[in-house]
């Protein structure tokens, strides 16, 4: 699906993939052409994201990649392909995880039905250091890079001169978001840091979901963050049905209530059983903590 298209100077067009597990494509109009950020994960939705860009008109000036999830570098080599004297940048960390894929989440999305993923990705040839500043002709590009939380590293970009924010998976905008690493305590963290560091934007644009004011997004974030957080505390109490183990009556529990409380939110990922497995992630997580010296941002109510 075509969500939008850059008709002019600092708009921003998205082509969102599909559901389930939609994932967004975005591109914004410079003078020098299209910052596109992330690839989408399949060679299909690459190629139709390849086709919203080129019915802009514009020449693509740079890609930059927020992190490694297969959903966003996937179509590096589609684009690359297809615009080949584009530049594409991510941050050491991601390229390194690119290279060894040590979670396997390469392989497990290749090994899906009716995959279309990349036999070979195509990494990244610019490295942004952390912190750094890009300049895309002469358009410059603030970054942040952030460690464990949503992924095992993220880099935010944001164009002052448009005050566009680009966050990846930091922030889903109306989907189910992966918790399957369990860092939710860092995820916390890294949204009040994003919105301590670029104040000023005007439009957060996420990896899955529809751009939005960033203060309202990321404060949703934070709250379904913290709610899971809560229900998955309870069910590992000790005085919880299965004790630190959160029983099957308990996770369909915790769905239902989430799924009331989010009604409609379709899941980022193809992987089955995506909220069991957030449920399972989330419980090893909070088993290995004190809450009592947790970081004020990681403190449910």
């Amino acid at each position: 699906m075509v969500a939008g298209s850059a008709a002019g100077a600092g708009q921003v067009g998205r082509y969102a993939s599909p559901n389930p597990g939609s994932v967004n494509t975005l591109w914004l109009r410079t003078s020098a052409g299209l910052l596109v950020v992330d690839t989408g994960r399949s060679l299909t939705d690459a190629r139709q994201a390849v086709a919203a860009i080129r019915r802009t008109g514009q020449p693509v000036a740079a890609i930059l990649i927020t992190h490694p999830h297969p959903d966003h570098v996937g179509g590096i080599g589609v684009l690359h392909q297809a615009f080949p004297t584009a530049p594409v940048y991510a941050s050491q960390a991601t390229v390194a995880v690119m290279r060894t894929d040590p979670l396997g989440y390469y392989d497990q999305t290749r090994a899906l039905p009716h995959s279309d993923y990349a036999a070979r990705l195509t990494l990244p040839d610019h490295v942004v250091a952390p912190g750094a500043t890009v300049d895309v002709g002469g358009t410059q590009v603030r970054t942040a890079e952030f460690g464990a939380g949503e992924s095992s590293d993220a880099t935010v970009y944001y164009v002052p001169a448009t005050g566009d924010l680009f966050v990846g998976d930091l922030v889903s905008n109306g989907a189910t978001p992966a918790l399957i690493e369990g860092h939710t305590c860092g995820w916390l963290g890294e949204l009040d840091q994003v919105q301590a560091r670029f104040p000023q934007a005007v439009t957060l644009h996420p990896g899955h979901g529809g751009p939005g004011r960033p203060a309202d997004l990321i404060a949703r974030q934070r709250s379904y963050l913290h709610q899971f957080r809560e229900l998955v505390r309870a069910a590992i109490a000790p005085a919880s049905p299965g004790g630190a183990t959160v029983t099957p009556a308990e996770q369909d529990s915790i769905i239902a209530v989430i799924e009331r409380n989010h009604p409609g939110y379709p899941p980022v990922a193809t992987l089955p059983d995506l909220q069991r497995a957030n449920i399972k992630a989330v419980a090893g997580e909070l088993a290995t903590t004190n809450p009592a010296a947790e970081p004020a941002a990681c403190r449910d109510a």
